[in-house]
């Protein structure tokens, strides 16, 4: 039964094996930070900090699920420009939602708000799913090895889980953090958009890269400016 498994995964451990698992890692390390502050971006849409954070725990755990079962099918998804059309129109929206939304009054935040946390969730999970659509292809192109590849997604999801924890703090601490990433998922949907147009047309992964260390680069130069509390000290006096 094992090695039926360990056939159906293709699963050869050998030192070669080791370091495409860290390259794959790697990239998914590299690959997430537009994903991980969208995906912060979205559960700030709850108000209470608390659920914010279940909504990335559970959302996850979700997103996990979807991106095994892509990275399963992912030769006969990429059969069908449909779902990469699907995924880039998804992001492309979420980007519009965040540019023409009104801020309200001493809250930053734009995009989606909800009300409960399982209307959170599946928006979460679906973001991921979205960003994965991208980088399925790059995992697929690093190994062929099934094993390979799901090991390095499940380092990655608990990697992107870590990263968007840190984009929660940080999204209220830095003035255009928020524009920033959106601008990077605006990047990731016009790629999806072009492999649909035309594979040729799609820019490289290390010009991404650079592009979304620039943008990142501008999104942490400026701090929120936070008011510090006046104290007023009462003097008195002391007479005899």
């Amino acid at each position: 039964m094992l090695d039926q498994i360990f056939d159906y995964l293709h699963f050869h451990f050998s030192l070669e094996a080791s370091i495409v698992l860290l390259i794959l890692v790697f990239l998914e390390a590299v690959l997430s930070a537009d994903n991980a502050i969208a995906l912060a971006a979205i559960a700030q849409g709850l108000e209470d900090k608390k659920l914010e954070r279940q909504a990335l725990n559970i959302g996850l755990v979700v997103a996990y699920v979807l991106r095994v079962t892509l990275l399963l099918t992912a030769t006969e998804v990429q059969k069908f420009w449909q779902f990469e059309l699907l995924g880039a129109a998804y992001l492309l929206w979420l980007v519009f939602q965040h540019f023409t939304s009104q801020e309200i009054e001493d809250d930053h935040h734009h995009g989606p708000r909800f009300a409960t946390l399982w209307q959170a969730i599946p928006v979460i999970a679906f973001t991921d799913l979205a960003f994965s659509l991208d980088s399925v292809t790059t995992a697929i192109a690093v190994s062929q090895e099934t094993w390979l590849v799901l090991t390095g997604t499940t380092i990655g999801i608990v990697t992107l889980r870590f990263m968007a924890g840190l984009f929660i703090r940080w999204l209220d601490e830095f003035t255009n953090l928020e524009d920033a990433g959106y601008i990077t998922v605006a990047l990731v949907g016009l790629r999806l958009l072009l492999k649909v147009v035309n594979n040729d047309f799609v820019p490289p992964e290390w010009l991404m890269i650079t592009a979304i260390a620039i943008i990142f680069t501008w999104g942490f130069s400026k701090r929120n400016l936070t008011e510090s509390p006046q104290v007023e000290v009462e003097k008195t006096e002391v007479s005899k």
